[in-house]
């Protein structure tokens, strides 16, 4: 196994997220809505992730767009976000240590409880 490391390069972040969406894509539960229901382009996808994380964990100001409007329509549940989550957090743990490795997935845990605020899955208070 590599030895993990502190996030701090753009490097660290393609590796974080090319890691993750390989397990997202693979999933029994959420790789269907990647790649049957929403049929993600991933070569045009990827670069945007890799922005909209390398802004929040390395203030890059890359990322342009607003990542909530294209989950709208994807009938996603509960259990949905809570293997995002699972996974996300699996990922940033066996590659990662540190400040950021933290606030990665305190970032993603807000973003995930955001996102079923939004689509009424879970009560704001």
């Amino acid at each position: 196994m590599e030895k993990r490391k502190p996030i701090e390069t753009r490097e660290d972040i393609q590796l974080l997220v090319d890691s993750f969406y390989t397990k997202v894509r693979k999933d029994t539960l959420i790789g269907p809505i990647f790649n049957d229901v929403a049929k993600v382009d991933w070569d045009e996808h990827l670069p945007k992730l890799y922005n909209f994380w390398s802004d929040l964990l390395l203030g890059d100001d890359t990322y342009r767009g607003r990542p909530f409007p294209p989950h709208m329509k994807l009938n996603l549940q509960f259990g949905h976000f809570e293997r995002w989550l699972r996974l996300f957090t699996e990922t940033v743990d066996e590659h990662f240590i540190g400040l950021k490795a933290s606030e990665a997935k305190e970032r993603a845990m807000r973003i995930a409880r955001n996102f079923m605020i939004n689509l009424s899955l879970l009560d704001p208070n």
